[in-house]
C-alpha cells in the first residue's frame, strides 16, 4: 500500500497515455540507468544533484522514478513540492514498474531534444490517419511537449537536415510503413509499447491508413472522422488538436469499454 507521498504502480499504468497523465521525470542516477536504458513512457531524464534549478519548472503534477522508489525520489519530489507543484513517487522506483510489465521505452531510440527538451518531428503536410495517429502516440506515451512539422512533400528531408527533426511517415527513412505494417504499428513496436489496447488501436489505424476495412469494425468510423477533419481545417496544427481527442476517445474505448454496448431506450424500473 503506497503512502500519501507515493503513487502504485498499478493507478500510473492508468493515467499514462491519457490527457491526465501527471509529468514523470526519472531521477536514476547514471549507473542505474546504464543498466536498463529504458524509461517510463511519457518519462523525461533529470539529474537529481541540480534539483533546486529546475524543480519549479512543472505547471502540472509530478511523479518521480528513482531505481527503487528511495531516497532519490523522495528527495526530488519534496523539491518540487517545495516549489509549489504537487509531486508523488512511484512506489518501488523503477523495477517495481518493470517488475508489473509496465511498457518500457528503450533511450536509444528517443531522437535528440532540442534546447527546451522537445524531440522535433516532420512529416508531409495535409495529414490524414498515420500522420495524426503517429504524433498522437509520441506525445501521450514517448514525449508530451514534442514538435510536429508539417511541410510539402519534397521539403521533408531538407527540414530534417536544416532543423534536427526526425522524418516520419514518408518514403525511405526508418520511422515509416514495413512491409503491411504502418508506421504507426513501427512506432509502438520500436517504442516498446505493445499492449492489448495499443494493438488493438494499431489494427484500426493500419487498416484506415491501408484500404483494409475488413480488418476490424470500426475502420471505417476512425476513416471516416480523419477525412471529415482533414476537410474542417486548413491548418495542419489545428487539426492535430482535434485529432489528439480523437485518439484518446479510441484508446480508451479499446482499453476499457470494448465489451460495452449501446441499448435505447433504457430499461424501464421493475420492467
Amino acid at each position: 500500500m503506497p503512502s500519501f507521498l507515493e503513487i502504485s504502480s498499478d493507478k500510473l499504468a492508468r493515467m499514462v497515455g491519457t490527457p491526465n497523465a501527471p509529468v514523470i521525470v526519472d531521477v536514476r542516477s547514471e549507473e542505474d540507468f546504464a543498466r536498463d536504458p529504458r524509461l517510463v513512457p511519457g518519462s523525461i531524464r533529470k539529474s537529481h544533484s541540480d534539483v533546486t534549478e529546475w524543480a519549479g519548472g512543472f505547471a502540472g503534477p509530478v511523479v518521480v522514478v528513482c531505481q527503487a522508489g528511495g531516497k532519490l525520489s523522495h528527495g526530488v519530489a519534496a523539491h518540487i513540492r517545495h516549489a509549489g507543484t504537487a509531486a508523488e513517487v512511484l512506489e518501488g522506483g523503477f523495477e517495481a514498474w518493470t517488475g508489473a510489465g509496465g511498457a518500457a521505452v528503450p533511450a536509444g531510440r528517443l531522437p535528440p531534444r532540442d534546447g527546451q527538451g522537445r524531440t522535433v518531428w516532420v512529416t508531409r503536410a495535409r495529414p490524414k490517419i498515420d500522420r495524426i495517429a503517429c504524433p498522437w502516440l509520441i506525445r501521450r506515451f514517448v514525449d508530451p511537449q514534442a514538435v510536429f512539422l508539417f511541410v510539402p512533400t519534397s521539403d521533408v528531408s531538407p527540414v530534417a537536415d536544416r532543423f534536427g527533426a526526425v522524418p516520419f511517415d514518408v518514403e525511405d527513412v526508418f520511422w515509416s510503413h514495413r512491409g503491411e505494417f504502418c508506421t504507426f504499428d513501427v512506432m509502438v513496436e520500436e517504442f516498446g509499447l505493445a499492449s492489448e489496447p495499443l494493438s488493438r488501436l494499431a489494427t484500426i489505424v493500419r487498416g484506415a491508413d491501408t484500404a483494409r476495412p475488413e480488418l476490424a469494425p470500426e475502420v471505417a468510423g476512425l476513416l471516416a472522422a480523419s477525412l471529415g477533419l482533414s476537410r474542417m481545417f486548413v491548418d495542419d496544427l489545428r487539426q492535430l488538436d482535434a485529432g489528439m481527442l480523437l485518439y484518446d476517445a479510441f484508446y480508451r474505448w479499446c482499453r476499457d469499454a470494448t465489451d460495452e454496448t449501446h441499448n435505447w431506450p433504457s430499461p424501464k424500473k421493475g420492467g
